[in-house]
């Protein structure tokens, strides 16, 4: 079920203090499924859950998953720089990217990350930037199709990431002449699924890989990193994963292959982590009628973009009006000059009225991290939910000053509000 952990009443409070839209991330909740997933995976004597920062890139909530014990999985150099400012470092942090700029690898080194390698050609790029670890990772892409019984549940084949098997074995052997001395392995092989055998398949697979590239290699196999991929139930019909039993599914996997306990295991759960503990709370403005009932919200694609990119499905209620029969037929959309700007088609709703406030579900991974300035439209604040029950802005709405910001160069800037040019 999306989550509705939260009364209407926070949300309604929530728009009296702050205009809409704006992006609402419950602290609790992120608490609580941040402690559920060490418990699910706390057999494991060196466990380590790795936040995606792509999902949710704000300094509060990375902080408050620091108290939690989590790390960072980071994609990119300005991902580094947050994680740094937010006072990870060393182990704490995986650079986790593909095709990416040597200098990133080289500030990565210097911050003391996990360097996770996409390609063999990578390596002499991490020679000269930054210099081969001591213990480094390989992200694997064993092509095909990756099935779970009769299940597919990816196709790592077209996938742009990753090292072949053989890629694996020439590669180790050029780090270990460069002076690595232990390796993990990488692989990311399917996207939000709520099946509890995913892990354990992809951890079975890597476990026994590693094995075999440590005897052949004579490196020390360190770690399995599972990637993501534990989905969430978008719909009211999807079942929720049951991390516990995702956890115990990789505790005999890895028990059966790696009886020593000597392998760590480590996650990079973006979407399960946040995604149920975010909304994109936003107010109805405008209604058309024409061959179809639409409500325009003051929320865009702008601060929401996967319904427009990937056509994905985010539940909606109606502040006050959830117990009431959805009677209705509308598409929900924003603003934008773009036919796909819409959060929802052919949606069976309550009567909304204009004044009524929308909630978008499970906003919380990729939602305003995907956001954009198509049309000049500026992102919206994002509210925490504190834990003590109040509301804290951790991340105010983009001013025009904002968007303009680039353009102090240019002849315009100071009609634009940006005074003198630098």
């Amino acid at each position: 079920m999306p989550n509705f952990s939260l009364k209407d009443e926070v949300f309604e409070n929530a728009a009296r203090q702050f205009p809409t839209p704006f992006h609402l991330y419950d602290e609790t909740g992120l608490r609580k499924r941040a402690r559920a997933l060490n418990e699910a995976f706390s057999w494991c004597r060196d466990f380590r859950e790795y936040f995606a920062v792509k999902a949710l890139p704000n300094p509060t909530i990375l902080r408050i998953l620091k108290e939690e014990g989590c790390g960072l999985d980071c994609s990119s150099a300005t991902e580094l720089m947050l994680a740094k400012a937010c006072g990870f470092g060393g182990e704490e942090v995986i650079l986790s990217a593909n095709a990416m700029p040597p200098e990133e690898l080289a500030q990565a080194r210097a911050l003391g990350a996990f360097v996770n390698l996409d390609d063999i050609s990578d390596i002499g790029l991490l020679r000269t930037h930054g210099g081969i670890p001591e213990t480094i990772c390989l992200r694997y892409n064993p092509g095909g199709e990756f099935s779970i019984g009769n299940t597919i549940m990816g196709n790592p084949g077209e996938a742009k990431y990753g090292f072949t098997k053989p890629q694996l074995k020439e590669g180790l052997a050029i780090l270990k002449k460069e002076g690595a001395a232990a390796f993990g392995l990488h692989a990311f092989l399917s996207s939000n699924t709520t099946e509890p055998s995913y892990f354990p398949s992809l951890a079975e697979l890597l476990l026994t890989l590693g094995k075999e590239l440590a005897a052949e290699s004579g490196l020390r196999f360190a770690f399995i990193d599972l990637s993501g991929g534990v989905g969430i139930p978008y719909r009211p019909d999807q079942p929720e994963t049951e991390i516990r039993a995702v956890g115990e599914g990789v505790r005999k996997a890895y028990e059966a292959l790696i009886p020593d306990g000597s392998v760590a295991v480590k996650t990079e759960l973006g979407r399960w982590m946040t995604g149920p503990v975010g909304w994109l709370v936003t107010r109805a403005v405008h209604e058309k009628k024409i061959y179809r009932d639409y409500i325009g919200v003051d929320a865009c694609a702008a601060n929401l973009m996967r319904p427009a990119m990937y056509g994905a499905y985010h539940h909606i209620t109606v502040c006050g009006k959830r117990d009431w029969p959805a009677d209705h037929v509308y598409d929900v959309t924003g603003c934008l000059c773009e036919n796909n700007d819409k959060f929802a088609i052919n949606r069976n709703l309550p009567e909304i009225a204009l004044g009524d406030l929308v909630v978008i579900h499970d906003t919380g991974a990729h939602g305003y991290s995907m956001g954009y300035n198509y049309n000049g439209r500026l992102r919206s604040a994002e509210i925490l939910y504190t834990a003590e029950g109040g509301y804290r802005m951790i991340r105010r709405a983009e001013t025009a000053r904002d968007y303009f910001a680039t353009l102090d160069l240019d002849p315009a800037a100071e009609a634009l509000g940006l005074g003198p040019k630098a």
